[in-house]
Order: C-alpha cells, then sequence, then structure tokens
C-alpha cells in the first residue's frame, strides 16, 4: 500500500464529506428544517461547534478506514470508475446501517429518513470518486 496516498486520499474524502454535508445538511433548507423538528434527538448548531472537533476526527479516521479498504480491493480500472463502484458500496451499506438503522431507532420521521438515505449515499458516492481519484496503488 502506498501509505502517503492513504492519508492524502483520506484528506481529501474527508474534504469531500464535510463540503458536501455542509452544503445538504447546512446550507439548503429541505434536510436542515427536518431535522430541527426533532431538538430532543439532534444537536442544535449551537451545540454542535463543542464536539464537531471529535466529529471531525472521527470521520477522519473512518475515511482512512475506506481508503484502506479500497486499495485492499482495488481491481486496477479507472480511478473514476473504481471510485464509483466503491463509494456506491459504502453509501448503500451507510444507508442500511444508519439511517434505516436510526428510522427504527429514533422516532423520526419518513420524510426526514428519505432526505438523509439519498443524501448520505451521494455524499459517500462522492468520497469514494475522491479516493479513487487520488489514491493510485503502488506498481
Amino acid at each position: 500500500m502506498n501509505v502517503p496516498l492513504l492519508f492524502l486520499a483520506a484528506a481529501g474524502g474527508t474534504v469531500a464529506y464535510f463540503a458536501f454535508g455542509f452544503i445538504v445538511f447546512g446550507a439548503l433548507p429541505y434536510l436542515r428544517n427536518e431535522y430541527a423538528k426533532y431538538p430532543a434527538v439532534y444537536r442544535t448548531q449551537e451545540s454542535l461547534k463543542s464536539v464537531m472537533p471529535f466529529g471531525m476526527l472521527a470521520m477522519f479516521v473512518a475515511i482512512l478506514v475506506l481508503v484502506a479498504m479500497y486499495a485492499l480491493e482495488y481491481h486496477g480500472g479507472s480511478g473514476l470508475v473504481e471510485g464509483v463502484r466503491f463509494g456506491a458500496l459504502v453509501g448503500v451499506f451507510a444507508v442500511c446501517s444508519f439511517v434505516i438503522h436510526n428510522h427504527v431507532n429514533l422516532n423520526i420521521g419518513v420524510a426526514l429518513t428519505v432526505g438523509q438515505a439519498i443524501a448520505y449515499f451521494v455524499e459517500w458516492t462522492i468520497v469514494g470518486i475522491v479516493i479513487g481519484l487520488i489514491y493510485k496503488p503502488l506498481g
């Protein structure tokens, strides 16, 4: 594995994750308004500030693990195609293990669940694309 590129791809993926997340979950009103309907479940933007550095570090580590998984299963194709394939698989995993799981366990509505499912699938596909475009195996 190309360790410097693992970290570079993880950094790129983290930037993509937070840039997309800021737009879809923060700047656009639809999901922001859906989250606001559940103040007992989700933190306010103000209360997020104290825990955000820990969350950002955790997402970097998570994406670093994904880059390592990508490197282990890389099939030698185009970085874009490999990244889309990998990101879409991660997106399906996130929707099934996080979004739907939360819908079952939390008292949230279908509109928020569907919005999250679409947003997280697209977000993880974008992260996969960034990883695929940055990470190139040795040799």
